[in-house]
């Protein structure tokens, strides 16, 4: 993911996300996914295509290639990993999103990893559930409920 840019690899997520729910990805799927306008769309699958990270089709639409789909996935990884986190300690989803999408870019691969490993710690543990629930209560409150003070 080196020398490649922040929106270059949102463009490569998006495209596996499309690809993911549709089984294809079109310019106009692509674009509606990122909330931008086919031209710029076109452009930026003309530029993956000569990095070799798509194969781009006109009419056709966009297939990753193996180099551009482990891309794609390495970040839509980072991205829910750090939702889930967002969303475990109480941010609204819609922010946890745009949060998640903002980090994925920065993190470095060890931090991401090990908040994964650290979420599925605490989703495997029995007291997971209750855990999410005080905290909520904690959140709201500002102090744990058996708290004196």
């Amino acid at each position: 993911m080196k020398n490649l840019s922040r929106k270059a690899e949102d463009y490569l997520e998006a495209i596996l996300n499309v690809i993911l729910t549709k089984g294809y990805a079109k310019t106009k799927d692509v674009a509606a996914e990122l909330g931008v306008r086919s031209p710029s769309v076109v452009e930026m699958f003309r530029k993956l295509d000569k990095m070799g990270f798509v194969e781009y089709r006109r009419y056709e639409g966009v297939v990753l290639t193996a180099q551009g789909r482990e891309i794609a996935e390495t970040i839509r990884f980072r991205h829910e990993t750090l939702k889930r986190l967002f969303t475990l300690i109480g941010v609204p989803e819609d922010i946890a999103d745009a949060d998640a999408c903002m980090m994925e870019h920065e993190l470095s691969e060890r931090s991401v990893r090990q908040i994964r490993l650290f979420i599925d710690f605490l989703a495997s543990r029995p007291i997971y559930e209750t855990m999410e629930k005080d905290f909520s209560r904690f959140c709201t409150a500002g102090k744990h409920e058996d708290s004196s003070s």
